[in-house]
């Protein structure tokens, strides 16, 4: 019997042992947290224990609230699985999958800045940190300040400005758009987490680039991250597109 990815996640951890759950990255990809890297699972569980072929064994004695049952797969809490991948996956990594948890809107009654305070000193808990403190920095950024701080970078680099919140058609279905181009047939739209940050607006978002994209529109969404950490590839990018859709 050949065993899909749900049976293979249940068989490792009841080959592990008693008190043994998912966790680390194989917990990630069952919480879609991360992209699938490998086909290893990994599990955690009290006591040692030797870990078998395709299974990457670590050891912790886990309260009840850093742990659940999903379908009736026994692995680490969301959490939970973002403090262990913490100590193991590049800060890259687990920026998206922090991103990842709140897009999916995946909570729990133990937080990741609780888990901090229990664990104080654990590795990857100084990156978490700085993480989720420019989680907090950027959750006060409104879409005013986003589309100012974008003006000022344009005018400093002599970037024609775009018409904001502009309207467009498509196949009868009426958008409005962060950033207008329209001779140019460009669109920007500048992503802030209040607005595009549920599930249902990413869905919706993906549709719409989707059927402008169809109609010859080219449609770039850019991050108040972005704006602030690389400025100078972000005014080359609309350089190269205002530019060439000109020539």
């Amino acid at each position: 019997m050949v065993l899909g990815i749900e049976g293979r996640r249940l068989a490792a951890v009841l080959a592990s042992g008693p008190g043994a759950v998912l966790s680390h990255r194989a917990a990630g990809r069952l919480w879609q947290l991360t992209r699938r890297s490998s086909a290893h699972m990994e599990v955690t569980r009290p006591g040692f224990f030797r870990g078998q072929s395709g299974i990457e064994a670590h050891r912790a004695t886990l309260p009840d609230d850093e742990k659940t049952v999903v379908d009736r797969i026994p692995v680490t809490s969301v959490p939970r699985t973002l403090l262990d991948l913490a100590a193991i996956v590049s800060r890259r990594q687990l920026e998206r999958a922090l991103n990842e948890a709140e897009v999916l809107g995946l909570t729990d009654a133990l937080s990741v800045p609780d888990l901090l305070e229990r664990y104080p000193r654990r590795p990857g808990s100084a990156v978490l940190r700085v993480l989720l403190r420019d989680e907090g920095t950027l959750s006060g950024i409104t879409q005013n300040d986003f589309e100012e701080d974008f003006v000022v970078l344009l005018d400093a680099h002599r970037l024609p400005r775009p018409r904001f919140n502009a309207d467009v058609v498509v196949r009868g279905r009426h958008f409005n758009v962060d950033c207008l181009w329209r001779e140019r047939r460009l669109i920007v739209e500048l992503d802030g987490r209040e607005v595009h940050g549920t599930a249902r607006a990413f869905e919706t978002d993906r549709e719409r680039d989707r059927l402008l994209l169809a109609d010859g529109w080219q449609v770039v969404r850019l991050t108040w991250r972005q704006i602030r950490d690389d400025p100078a590839e972000i005014v080359a990018d609309r350089r190269v597109m205002l530019e060439g859709a000109l020539a």
